[in-house]
């Protein structure tokens, strides 16, 4: 029987896996229940399993029956900080907590990755390595994993790593999506305080308004990016809150921005983020304010390795139909931090449409709204992809 052949008789299993990490949804690094499902799951498999001290990972190793090298497979397990809307009969149990993002069918196809290549272990011409992580949605839970000896779990690093990821929307149910290059953005995060002297709304002279500055500032961080850098290496910058002032005849003492920055290149990455700097404090000067801004350094590029990328291209083709994958014609503003094991290790992130049926690819909620959804249909292609990238590529390097 061939390999997705036996995933799509795991459908029913990985369903009700899937359900039920979405009914109880964890945040951030520790995640017992999460944990407990995936130990469950994996209970029987001739694995080598451990879990992490600094979050609720799971990491397990799958030894093949002839000696070669290893290869790294991963899925993230938490969740976001919403309330469900979806109004599905397995929505999340928890208010402010939800699937929002799809990581769930990422547990879910890895675990059902691990249970397809343990039937064939006697074949593989290496080992396996399935990376189970906690703490993608901006706790740097893959950085973490790697500082617990997660890429040498196998006794070496692996020769390539691969992650997938669902989406809710853009793409029809099934059809898979990489390329070579930078995939998803680096995204990183600036508070801005502007710092003026409060006082009555009636005599402004009197005060030192921040408000304006700052005004100036969210319309001129667009003129920045506009006017100083190239459209084909984008930027994207966006002023996301501002909050100033309590009551309309007071002026406030200070107010302050807070931002998300999108790059998809090293050089622009340091250009823009200089600049901003500097532009802030120049606006501030020319009001006689004060500004206090410092950048939170965000998950860098999620570069993929042209030719693993175009090594899963072929699999999607080979195990699915050329129809199924999509050479992805630009990178995705998003930002993962899948982007550290690549950048440790040649690999490839790759998109899965998980649009239901019923919606729209056009029109449907995207990850992370409350009202996403995603079709558990996709479940068995993903698992036999995962399982198809490690399977193929440990026979390439015989």
């Amino acid at each position: 029987m061939s390999l997705l052949e036996n995933a799509r008789e795991m459908a029913g299993d990985l369903a009700r896996l899937r359900q039920d990490l979405h009914t109880e949804p964890e945040l951030g690094l520790h995640l017992p229940r999460t944990q407990d499902k995936v130990l469950a799951a994996l209970d029987g498999l001739p694995l080598e399993i451990t879990t992490g001290d600094a979050l609720s990972s799971v990491t397990a190793v799958l030894r093949g029956g002839r000696p070669g090298p290893a290869v790294l497979l991963r899925g993230d397990m938490d969740a976001l900080p919403v309330t469900e809307r979806t109004g599905v009969p397995y929505s999340s149990r928890f208010p402010e907590r939800m699937h929002a993002c799809g990581h769930d069918l990422h547990t879910t196809m890895l675990a059902g990755a691990a249970r397809l290549l343990a039937d064939r272990r006697q074949d593989l011409a290496g080992d396996v390595i399935f990376m189970f992580q906690p703490g993608e949605e901006g706790w740097e839970g893959a950085k973490v994993m790697i500082d617990e000896g997660v890429l040498d779990a196998a006794g070496e690093r692996p020769i390539a790593a691969y992650g997938l990821h669902v989406l809710s929307t853009v793409l029809p149910g099934g059809l898979f999506t990489s390329r070579g290059g930078p995939m998803l953005a680096a995204g990183d995060a600036l508070t801005v305080t502007v710092r003026g002297k409060g006082g009555h709304g009636s005599t402004p002279h009197l005060s030192v308004d921040p408000i304006p500055a700052a005004c100036q500032m969210v319309t001129a961080l667009q003129t920045l990016v506009t006017r100083e850098f190239d459209v084909f290496d984008p930027v994207v910058v966006t002023v996301g809150a501002f909050h100033a002032g309590t009551a309309g005849n007071i002026i406030p003492d200070q107010a302050v921005l807070e931002l998300t920055v999108r790059t998809f290149s090293d050089t622009n990455r340091a250009k823009i983020q200089k600049r901003i700097i500097e532009l802030l404090m120049d606006t501030g000067a020319a009001y006689g304010l004060t500004v206090d801004a410092a950048f939170g350094r965000g998950y860098p590029v999620t570069v993929n390795d042209p030719e693993e990328s175009a090594f899963a291209g072929d699999v999607v083709g080979d195990l699915l139909g050329a129809d199924r994958y999509l050479i992805a014609p630009r990178p995705i503003t998003g930002s993962e931090d899948f982007s550290y094991v690549l950048e440790e290790v040649p690999g490839a992130f790759i998109a899965l449409g998980a649009c239901p049926p019923h919606l729209d690819p056009a029109t449907a909620p995207f990850n992370h709204s409350a009202e996403a959804m995603f079709d558990d249909a996709v479940l068995p292609d993903g698992a036999a992809i995962y399982a198809g990238l490690a399977e193929r590529r440990l026979a390439m390097a015989e």
